[in-house]
């Protein structure tokens, strides 16, 4: 496993030095005029033109959207924080143990608003329409990506909630959002459903 920090400037050497690609979450947006954004764009084009499986979280997601062809952008829906409901809307074979719903951390305010041609949503709510979404057939995607943060559990998403209210976030909406911290999340089923990709995604490459 390698970390490549984008923000610095760096970028891996090719789509083909790791076998599969996590673009995490960020404090950028898609939309800001970083000199790295246009290179990690490329960079998403070449891996998946390679086939190499990708992972988007939060920035990794909406990233992902723009670089296949859709959009990003800072949502008239203001943050979404604490932990939210999604309802899921498909199950390829990779995620057919999703149930028809699940919850996880959620903290942005910047949401995908247009999909490319081919992807498919997975998984949505009424405040995050392009809750996760696959790439190409969904049955065989070529990246995949998810809004919300498997990755937080809740002292880290209270954490996170404290140092940004009454700053980032309204006081009002962090101190709803805290409320919620503890109630039961699916990051762990996330992890497996992605994992699962990723071992079909290999499998498909070393018998192409």
């Amino acid at each position: 496993m390698i970390a490549v920090p984008v923000v610095d400037g760096d970028l891996p050497s090719s789509p083909d030095a790791c076998d599969a690609w996590l673009v995490t979450g960020s404090k950028h947006g898609v939309y800001d005029d970083l000199p790295w954004i246009e290179p990690l764009k490329e960079f998403l084009r070449a891996a998946r033109a390679a086939r190499v499986p990708q992972i988007g979280i939060c920035f990794g997601h909406q990233i992902m959207a723009e670089a296949f062809g859709g959009r990003a952008e800072k949502s008239e829906r203001g943050w979404g924080c604490g932990v939210h409901r999604y309802t899921t809307l498909g199950r390829a074979g990779w995620c057919r143990q999703a149930p028809e719903s699940f919850t996880m951390h959620a903290m942005h305010q910047d949401q995908v608003t247009a999909l490319p041609d081919d992807a498919t949503v997975l998984a949505t709510s009424d405040f995050c329409p392009y809750a996760m979404v696959a790439y190409g057939d969904p049955e065989e995607p070529h990246a995949i990506s998810i809004q919300p943060h498997p990755e937080f559990d809740a002292t880290f998403a209270a954490a996170l909630l404290e140092r940004r209210s009454g700053v980032a976030v309204p006081e009002e909406l962090a101190t709803r959002a805290l409320a919620t911290v503890h109630d039961p999340v699916d990051g762990t089923a996330f992890a497996r459903w992605s994992l699962d990709y990723v071992r079909q995604s290999l499998a498909a490459r070393r018998a192409a």
